[in-house]
């Protein structure tokens, strides 16, 4: 590998350092409460489209015989 390709990864990888250093990383309060809310937004989402999926499929079998 050439030198150039060398300094080329060592500046990434400094570049993704200083870039890691920028984030504000939540406390385990606000990340354990967003969690949560994702977690139940996504199990009512699931619910609701799966009762649309029970209605669909039930309209189309009345419409089919």
């Amino acid at each position: 590998m050439s030198e150039k390709k060398k300094t080329q990864k060592k500046s990434w990888f400094k570049g993704l350092q200083a870039e890691f250093k920028k984030v504000i990383w939540p406390d385990k309060k606000t990340l354990a409460r967003q969690t949560t809310a994702v977690v139940t937004v996504s199990v009512l989402l699931g619910a609701v489209i799966a009762v649309v999926d029970v209605i669909l499929r039930y309209g189309i079998d009345l419409l089919v015989k």
